[in-house]
């Protein structure tokens, strides 16, 4: 009886432990951000701000089914730490590899590791990528712009 008392012990122990850490990776949500900003619309200026390398990233010309990845790169220039809520692509063709799930301090760098797959595309196409963060204003946009060619 005390080793079954025991077994479930551990195993209630042993899935505790899982819980913590798939807890950790959703501790940052879109709920966390508060952008106090007064009745007069004047912002706190120790608030995060990003400051992206570019904002819009041009691939070119390229051909249908082609895979482009591209890294968003930035810079907390703000006051305070730097917290991505979510990270959404405008389509399903805009794949999101990655971002901080951490908060950013101030002067730190970062990335948004995106992949835009062309398979079924054709024409000029124009794809957004929408952050969420403490930051003011609370979204920002990336874009990725290019030309498919489609297979003759």
């Amino acid at each position: 009886m005390d080793r079954i008392a025991i077994i479930l012990l551990m195993c209630c122990f042993i899935s505790s432990c899982e819980v913590t850490d798939q807890r950790r990776e959703q501790d940052i949500n879109a709920d966390m951000i508060n952008v106090p900003v007064s009745a007069s619309g004047e912002v706190n200026e120790e608030m995060p701000e990003f400051e992206f390398e570019n904002l819009i990233f041009e691939f070119g010309t390229i051909s249908q089914g082609e895979k482009v990845p591209h890294s968003f790169r930035f810079k907390n220039i703000g006051k305070t730490d730097l917290i991505i809520a979510k990270v959404e692509g405008s389509c399903g063709c805009t794949i999101l590899k990655g971002w901080p799930k951490y908060p950013v301090k101030p002067g730190a760098m970062g990335k948004i590791d995106v992949i835009f797959d062309s398979n079924g595309k054709r024409g000029v196409q124009s794809k957004t990528i929408s952050i969420v963060a403490n930051t003011y204003p609370s979204t920002t946009v990336l874009t990725l712009k290019g030309e498919i060619k489609a297979p003759k």
